[in-house]
């Protein structure tokens, strides 16, 4: 599984506006559901159980970056986005640190595999220093698109 068959370039925001944990995670519920993947309808469910979740333990792992993730019956199609923030958010994560990076991602209550999938190459991807440093230095949704397709060849490759 690659970066690009999740991540929808329309739902990149380049410059999050938040600086604090939800209201990042508003701005990019919000940018998923610009993107018609996600019905508005399921904005304040989703934020919501989102929310549960990180009061569960955060997503916040550390290096500055963060994979708000949640599972959804009425998510058809898995989707993720990813915000960069340039001031960073405060995300409660483990390494007490702001998160420069986060990583959104949504898919079906009926799909555990596939979420694991999913979390594992966006672990893969964020696991690797350059690809952090250049994701949190990307001010543009073309510049992160790049990264991915660039991670994705790389996957292929390795």
């Amino acid at each position: 599984m690659k970066l690009s068959d999740f991540v929808s370039k329309d739902a990149i925001i380049a410059e999050l506006a938040a600086t604090s944990r939800d209201d990042a995670i508003n701005e990019l519920v919000d940018a998923i559901i610009a993107t018609d993947v996600v019905a508005r309808s399921l904005r304040d469910q989703l934020i919501k159980q989102i929310l549960a979740r990180e009061k569960k333990g955060s997503t916040g792992f550390g290096k500055g970056v963060a994979v708000p993730h949640v599972k959804h019956e009425k998510i058809k199609h898995m989707s993720a986005c990813i915000g960069v923030s340039q001031q960073g958010v405060d995300f409660n994560a483990l390494d007490k640190e702001p998160v420069y990076s986060v990583v959104l991602l949504l898919s079906p209550q009926d799909k555990p595999d596939e979420h694991l999938q999913a979390m594992e190459t966006i672990f893969s991807a964020l696991q690797k220093d350059t690809f952090r440093k250049f994701l949190r230095q990307s001010t543009t949704r073309d510049a992160v698109w790049d990264l991915i397709e660039e991670m994705d060849a790389q996957q292929i490759q390795g």
